[in-house]
């Protein structure tokens, strides 16, 4: 399992070769950790570390055989993930039926639906583990806005808000597409292009989402998410066509994970991306569109999540990440058997797919 440098234990023992980024062997594999060994992790500006399952309390053991990567994550947390994931996306549905037939939803039904989703979220930090391992192609719109709501605390958390304010941005993710739970489903789930009636029918989910929020009485902030996570710095967004500080910052947060989650999921008319693919993306939409220190902090979290996971080169080489480069963010270090590339100097080849 990975884990953070900062999060070691003497007597864990390691899984994997740690090299830095000029391929140096820090530490080998199946080492012991002592304390000096945890400060050289450190000295070298290693990040996270592959070590053996800790059983019982006790690091050290041997690794049972690997799982299937579906379930990648070791043992008894990647269950307590999934069936808080899974609960969440339950919910999610539930509370779309729910203000279908009512027209309205209550705060604790939200709280009881996303709270358990955000509690592992506090205890998990590899954040890529967590979308490589939960993400799948079913209920495209419930499991998108969980996915959004996970990513929208982390990045609040990375700001370094409060846990309430983080579990308010999470309901504003979890909570942003409501207003879709009046749109016709044969339009959500249309395989073909919408026509321009359909696609003007879909935007409107933002008004119908800002209505319903506030007539449920919740905080004017999840009301403002709903209507503007789709507004862009430049004016470029709808419905309002808001510009810079006109858009409320929760928006802001909620539309970088809005469009990490959709970009990396498999969408009825689009292809997913890979996840290091729309990072850059998203740093490219960081200058106008995006809010710039969100989309930043969001990019400098997530990339250290990318050390130790498999890399499919357009060569068809695969690989493991061994380092991000400190400059150039999205070409990092792979191992590829006995020998490194470094996509920074190689610019005929690109991560075709990362994958646990």
């Amino acid at each position: 399992m990975k884990i953070p440098v900062e999060d070691l234990q003497i007597g864990d023992r390691t899984g994997s070769d740690v090299f830095n980024w000029n391929g140096l062997l820090v530490v080998s594999a199946h080492t012991v950790l002592n304390e000096d060994d945890i400060e050289k992790l450190q000295r070298h500006q290693i990040d996270y570390v592959d070590i053996m399952i800790r059983y019982n309390g006790q690091a050290g053991q041997s690794q049972p055989a690997a799982a299937p990567a579906s379930v990648a994550v070791a043992g008894k947390q990647v269950i307590a993930q999934t069936e808080a994931y899974q609960e969440a996306v339950d919910g999610i549905k539930q509370l779309f039926e729910q203000i279908q037939i009512s027209g309205a939803i209550h705060e604790d039904d939200v709280q009881q639906c996303f709270a358990p989703l955000a509690n592992q979220c506090e205890q998990e930090h590899d954040v890529v583990s967590l979308l490589l391992t939960l993400n799948n192609k079913d209920d495209y719109t419930y499991q998108h806005s969980v996915q959004v709501g996970m990513i929208s605390y982390y990045i609040a958390k990375w700001l370094g808000q409060t846990e309430s304010d983080a579990l308010l941005a999470g309901k504003a993710g979890y909570l942003h597409d409501i207003g879709k739970s009046k749109i016709d489903n044969a339009i959500l789930q249309k395989p073909a292009k919408l026509t321009e009636e359909e696609f003007s029918e879909v935007k409107r989910h933002t008004h119908y989402g800002y209505e319903m929020i506030k007539a449920c009485g919740f905080n004017e902030a999840l009301a403002l998410a709903a209507l503007q996570h789709h507004e862009r710095l430049d004016g470029s967004g709808y419905p309002l066509q808001l510009k810079g500080t006109e858009i409320h910052p929760m928006a802001k947060i909620v539309a970088v994970a809005d469009i990490y989650s959709a970009m990396i999921s498999q969408r009825i008319y689009q292809e997913k991306q890979d996840l290091l693919y729309v990072l850059k993306e998203l740093h490219r939409m960081s200058f106008g569109m995006l809010d710039a220190q969100i989309t930043q902090v969001f990019i400098r979290n997530m990339l250290p999540n990318f050390i130790g996971k498999k890399a499919l080169l357009t060569s068809g080489e695969v690989g493991i990440i061994i380092l991000t480069h400190p400059t150039d963010f999205f070409n990092p270090l792979v191992q590829v058997d006995d020998h490194f590339i470094n996509l920074a100097e190689r610019p005929d080849l690109e991560i075709q797919e990362i994958y646990m």
